[in-house]
């Protein structure tokens, strides 16, 4: 199957630190490939990928500080791709409502991962183009007020390989907050419950621009570099420690996150989560099995001694089942072939196993 995958062009593929929709398109292109797809990838110069590569600009948007009008470059490249529309069987975008109208002039079905959130403004071009095939990260991250015709809802996977797990956590023991230091995440929180419980906490995470002025204001001040301490941005590698080895991660969201990476890249290591109970948190994390789901600040602090108790390799073992790279790609795939069948149903039949598929015309 021929396959267009179009990605954010603001970090490269795979991000170099941050950047969860540019990882979960990296895995899902990447295995495509090894399951024999023809798979073409739009997405920054710098990228790297078994795919075949076609970008606008030599290098993740973000790194180029002579770049002024961002959104120009996002249209570039989706005038390139849906140009070439009729060369694909299939086209995936993960660039939210920027594809909706070019998906609409093409006969080539496009099927849209929703990775982030619906705004006032946002949902007015997701209700104009409705009866597009969607597909969910959540179940909590729907809204069924909107219509949209959603295919399936896929998880965001992990390539566990790159989660070593770790059996024991260090001594002694700290918690972990992995995450944006922004209000949605909870950095405060974080903070309140290692004070209540007096364990060391260690923080990492970057500083968005939109939220120097929180961090400068509100978290900075309450970092002593003992008790609490603040690690900045982290490598991939750096985090997998940092994770691997706490005792507890905290989850303490104060929005309805989509999915939320994190929660699943520290169960991997074996290293049990606690998160509010707040958009996809209960369907990721396993309440007293993997971590636990809690309404309010209390119930989270209340929950850090039992969490500690937890057993890690039911931590690894529920990631290695359900979030998975490979039960993702299973899953998009399914979806693909629901999309294809959405779209063909009156013309031509569809085979259900993509990875040995030939669409004949009738």
């Amino acid at each position: 199957m021929k396959i267009a995958q179009i990605a954010p062009l603001w970090e490269r593929v795979p991000p170099f630190r941050y950047g969860g929709i540019e990882l979960v398109v990296s895995l899902l292109t990447d295995e495509l490939v090894r399951r024999g797809h023809d798979v073409t990838l739009f997405a920054s110069g710098d990228s790297i990928s078994k795919a075949n590569l076609i970008s606008v600009h030599h290098q993740a948007l973000r790194l180029d500080g002579t770049i002024k009008e961002p959104v120009l470059y996002e249209q570039m490249m989706l005038y390139e791709l849906y140009h070439q529309a009729h060369h694909f069987d299939i086209i995936h975008s993960h660039v939210g409502f920027a594809s909706l109208p070019y998906a609409a002039f093409v006969k080539t079905p496009t099927v849209h991962t929703t990775h982030g959130v619906f705004t006032p403004d946002n949902e007015k071009m997701f209700r104009r183009f409705a009866e597009q095939p969607y597909i969910s990260i959540s179940d909590a991250q729907r809204e069924p007020r909107l219509g949209l015709n959603y295919v399936s809802t896929v998880y965001n996977g992990i390539d566990p390989a790159e989660y070593p797990f770790q059996p024991e956590p260090t001594q002694p023991p700290y918690l972990a907050f992995i995450g944006r230091f922004s209000p949605e995440k909870g950095p405060e929180d974080a903070i309140k419950i290692a004070r209540a419980t007096g364990l060391p906490l260690k923080m990492a995470g970057k500083v968005d621009v939109v939220d120097q002025k929180y961090f400068s204001e509100q978290i900075q001040p309450l970092i002593d570099g003992e008790q609490i301490q603040y690690l900045g941005e982290v490598s991939h590698e750096q985090k997998v420690q940092l994770l691997g080895s706490a005792t507890v991660t905290l989850f303490p969201i104060t929005w309805r996150e989509p999915f939320g990476l994190v929660m699943i890249e520290s169960m991997a290591t074996g290293t049990p989560v606690i998160g509010r109970g707040l958009g996809s948190v209960p369907e990721v994390i396993a309440h007293g099995e993997t971590g636990f789901v809690c309404d309010t600040l209390e119930a989270m602090i209340e929950a850090v001694p039992a969490a500690m108790k937890l057993d890690r390799q039911n931590c690894r073992d529920y990631v290695l089942k359900r979030f998975s790279v490979n039960t993702m790609v299973d899953e998009y795939e399914r979806a693909y072939n629901m999309v294809l069948e959405q779209r063909f149903s009156h013309h031509r039949p569809v085979i259900t196993r993509l990875d040995t598929q030939k669409r004949e015309a009738v």
